[in-house]
């Protein structure tokens, strides 16, 4: 499972939408064309592009609290609490989180799960200070005592730094780690998946170039981004392998304003399971349950 932070299927516009207005080789070369809102169904080569619901039944935008415990907890999160919200977690959906996130039940009722991503020394500075604020995954993984990867394991090739290729530690955090290829990184998932029943890789950085963030980085993290999904969805064993890619709300694909959208999440699923899950899954509370049914 690859947890894509803030992208949506969004209108066919050659000014605000990325995906038109620059080419994404994963759409165009897999599916035949980029997904839009009139189009939002590809399926091509027993891989499935679909559109989420991400809205929940509640009024105004979707966010990444709400949606993330919604995605990976199944669950309604936003009506749980009576609104969407986010960045982080309210504070009463954090029970349902600890005992129902999909890490946590292929864990407990599968016997193997994995959380792929490596973090950097100033997260464990942040959680040694005992301040509470983490995502969705984080907190989960804090609450039920799960060890976070390392700069150790970004080195021995175990996990992936959170931008893909390693360039954001050794440029911001004055690291000295190797730059890797998308396309390494992502021979390196699944690799590391072959190990596990289930694993979950997040990537956040979209969303931040969505809230007009990072402009400067915008050609790195967006090329760096297709390579490696082009690379896992080609090479991935499709006999004995379930790909899922899928994200929280909308926000990439309409940079005319700065904040999420009310567009459907972008879902792909491939593989092993892959139609079983586009033929169960309506809206972003369904995937885990649509997951734990189909992939035993």
């Amino acid at each position: 499972m690859i947890f894509i932070d803030g992208v949506g299927i969004g209108k066919r516009d050659k000014e605000f939408n990325p995906f038109f207005k620059f080419g994404f080789n994963t759409f165009q070369t897999l599916f035949g064309e980029i997904p839009s809102l009139d189009n939002p169904f590809l399926v091509r080569d027993r891989k499935y592009l679909f559109p989420l619901d991400a809205n929940l039944d509640m009024n105004g935008l979707p966010q990444s609290g709400t949606g993330q415990a919604s995605l990976f907890c199944g669950f309604n999160a936003a009506k749980f609490i009576g609104k969407h919200f986010g960045p982080f977690p309210y504070t009463t959906t954090l029970p349902k989180i600890k005992e129902d996130h999909i890490l946590v039940h292929f864990h407990n009722q599968r016997g193997s799960s994995f959380f792929a991503n490596a973090y950097p020394k100033p997260f464990f500075d942040y959680l040694k200070s005992g301040r509470e604020r983490l995502g969705v995954t984080a907190a989960s993984c804090r609450m039920n005592d799960v060890k976070f990867n390392t700069v150790t394991n970004v080195r021995n090739g175990t996990a992936l730094t959170a931008e893909i290729i390693n360039n954001r530690w050794n440029e911001r955090l004055n690291y000295t780690l190797p730059q890797i290829r998308p396309q390494t990184a992502a021979r390196r998932l699944l690799r590391i998946s072959e190990k596990y029943k289930f694993t979950l890789y997040e990537f956040y950085f979209l969303d931040h170039l969505g809230h007009l963030r990072i402009k400067d980085e915008f050609n790195v993290i967006y090329n760096t981004l297709d390579l490696f999904l082009f690379t896992v969805l080609t090479e991935f064993d499709y006999k004995k392998t379930t790909i899922v890619i899928c994200s929280d709300h909308g926000n990439f694909e309409d940079l005319s304003i700065k904040t999420h959208t009310r567009n459907p999440s972008l879902t792909i699923t491939a593989g092993k399971y892959g139609e079983e899950i586009f033929n169960s899954a309506k809206s972003i509370k369904d995937i885990k349950t649509a997951i734990v049914k189909n992939c035993r």
